[in-house]
């Protein structure tokens, strides 16, 4: 079986991965490439924090940003037990997320975490000093980050020490890709691209933009969950400020509007921020979606499985979302046509 993967990056790799790591197991033979125009570092994700934290994703069920949630935090947790989690940037940390709105936090993933719970009022009345918009409430817990720029070359150095291929390579257009690649299967991963690629016009871009900064102490992450709000997010080496969610804004500059605001926000929050050594600025344009592609489409004899849509959740969903594609694909295999012609 020939499978190929369009997309390089964390959603790209989760899938090329599971699915030559699952078939190697079953001595079965399979041959996985992965195809793109950008692999790391020069891919979305490389700029993220890589933080675990599942938001609701407009209309995708909240049972299945569950399942996707818990799929991936098992496996940055195998990993942060394994040899490689240095390698692969994965680090156990506190988390705080708080609000200054009245609607509640949601919390449908807290049987996942370690140690969650509520944020009393004496500890909101600490964050709150000197604060002229108070947080209202707030949760704590422990989980990982997986830093992608660290998590990237990993992820592709165990895929290629596996027999998986990559190729650099523009595709225009996925379904006249189909006509004309020889794959059995085709995963499609290609985030944004999906707006050009699929002509799928749900899609469009969330534009975020992070300073990192220097400051060893800061040992534990903070989210103002508002919609104005900014996060402190650490990093093995640096730690990443942020940040803004501008829907349908293209421009990938750094903007000095949102630069201030991103550091004096976050300076108001962590007052010794301010001896924080600024490292650079950053901008990336998250693959937004009314909810989360994730099916099969059957193209003649071939399988299509799109995987796409993830918004700002991709290291967040990433092995969880693979984990499904996997499934479809060996539910497709299971039936006995499509099986004899594979």
């Amino acid at each position: 079986m020939r499978v190929c993967v369009l997309g390089g990056g964390i959603n790209g790799f989760s899938c090329a991965l599971c699915i030559l790591e699952h078939f190697k197991i079953k001595g079965e033979n399979v041959e996985v490439i992965v195809i793109s125009e950008k692999f790391t570092p020069n891919t979305t994700g490389d700029g993220s924090a890589g933080l675990w934290g599942p938001y609701l994703l407009g209309d995708t069920p909240a049972a299945k940003v569950h399942q996707w949630s818990k799929g991936m935090h098992e496996f940055l947790e195998n990993l942060w037990i394994s040899e490689d989690a240095g390698e692969a940037g994965v680090c156990l940390t506190p988390v705080i997320r708080v609000t200054t709105t009245d609607t509640p936090q949601a919390d449908f993933w807290k049987d996942i975490v370690y140690g969650f719970k509520h944020l009393t009022q004496s500890q909101l009345d600490e964050l709150n000093k000197n604060r002229a918009k108070k947080f209202k409430s707030g949760l704590q817990f422990v989980t990982f980050t997986s830093e992608p720029r660290k998590l990237l070359p990993y992820l592709m150095k165990r895929f290629q020490s596996q027999g998986g291929r990559i190729l650099k390579q523009k595709i225009e257009n996925i379904y006249k890709f189909m006509k004309i690649a020889d794959y059995d299967v085709v995963i499609n991963c290609v985030g944004l691209g999906a707006l050009n690629m699929l002509n799928d016009k749900s899609m469009y871009p969330i534009r975020g933009q992070v300073s990192r900064v220097k400051a060893p102490w800061m040992y534990y992450v903070l989210l103002d969950d508002s919609d104005d709000g900014n996060y402190i997010i650490p990093n093995a080496l640096t730690v990443v400020l942020g940040g803004t969610h501008q829907e349908n804004d293209f421009n990938t500059s750094v903007c000095s509007k949102d630069k201030k605001f991103i550091i004096e926000g976050c300076k108001q929050i962590i007052p010794a921020l301010s001896q924080a050594q600024h490292l650079y600025d950053w901008v990336g344009l998250r693959p937004g979606r009314a909810s989360v592609r994730l099916e099969l489409e059957r193209f003649g004899e071939k399988l299509l499985i799109h995987n796409y849509g993830h918004g700002g959740s991709g290291v967040t969903l990433a092995w969880g979302c693979a984990q499904d594609v996997l499934n479809i694909l060996e539910s497709a295999l299971n039936i006995p046509k499509l099986k004899a012609k594979l």
